[in-house]
């Protein structure tokens, strides 16, 4: 699923590009860059973008990521409070009962779930939650940092540190997820401790494994750097599939202007 405004107000730039990879029959990933249309409910709600990577199935994932990215933007917009970390953490806790409820009336769709990051930029001020392994990344300058953190098997390794972080891209068993929209009674989404100041050429990157497991941190903020946001998201999404698209790849590049 993709919404995108032809033309985003003033103050960013945004691109995003889905690929089914070279060896899914179909694409179970959803994302999207929403602006309200209003001037004032813009000034409120500020920037929303979401990327979205389903499982369960040839149609169950589909329904997850569709599901989560549907009732993460829905509910930002109609059920805003003034407070858009919290609105992000009211969002996901919907979108988990919603997945929920799907797989219950469709029992086909049995074990149903999905990543999901989603951010918002009010007023140059960053917000995000986040479940899974789908990522965030602000490239500042020089310097590419991970702002979410992997909801994984050996994410937990990393984190207890029994495995290196720079060996955690290649592990085997590094997409066996610990969280999900969808997964388990509750959700718990990772988010900031504080709203994040983003400043003048800032660029903010949301992807899916299907691009960052094929794809090194370094190699991704050389790309954007570059690149102007469209640019930056065919090269990355060709050089994925180059390295065999082992699964669906979607990208959205964000740069901050003036």
């Amino acid at each position: 699923m993709a919404v995108e405004p032809k033309t985003p107000k003033p103050g960013i730039e945004a691109a995003s590009l889905t690929d089914v990879g070279h060896q899914r029959s179909n694409n179970e990933d959803s994302y999207l860059y929403w602006e309200p249309d209003a001037d004032e409910d813009f000034r409120r709600k500020g920037r929303l973008a979401i990327v979205a990577d389903g499982m369960g199935g040839y149609e169950g994932g589909q329904e997850a990521s569709r599901l989560a990215v549907e009732t993460v933007r829905s509910v930002y917009d109609n059920a805003f409070g003034g407070d858009p970390q919290g609105t992000l953490i009211e969002a996901f806790e919907s979108a988990h009962q919603n997945i929920q409820r799907f797989a219950m009336e469709h029992p086909q769709f049995y074990g149903m779930g999905t990543t999901c990051t989603a951010l918002s930029i009010v007023d140059h001020q960053l917000c995000f939650a986040h479940v899974g392994d789908s990522r965030l990344y602000l490239i500042r300058e020089e310097t590419i940092s991970r702002l979410t953190r992997d909801h994984s098997y050996v994410g937990r390794l990393v984190e207890s540190g029994i495995v290196r972080s720079e060996d955690a891209e290649s592990h085997p068993q590094r997409h066996i997820l610990t969280a999900a929209l969808g997964s388990g009674r509750d959700v718990t989404p990772h988010i900031p401790e504080h709203p994040f100041p983003l400043e003048e050429g800032d660029i903010l990157l949301l992807c899916t494994d299907g691009l960052w497991g094929v794809v090194g941190d370094p190699e991704l903020a050389r790309v954007v750097r570059a690149n102007p946001p469209a640019d930056a998201c065919h090269k990355l999404v060709a050089m994925a599939l180059e390295r065999g698209g082992p699964d669906n790849i979607t990208v959205l590049v964000l740069r901050i202007s003036s």
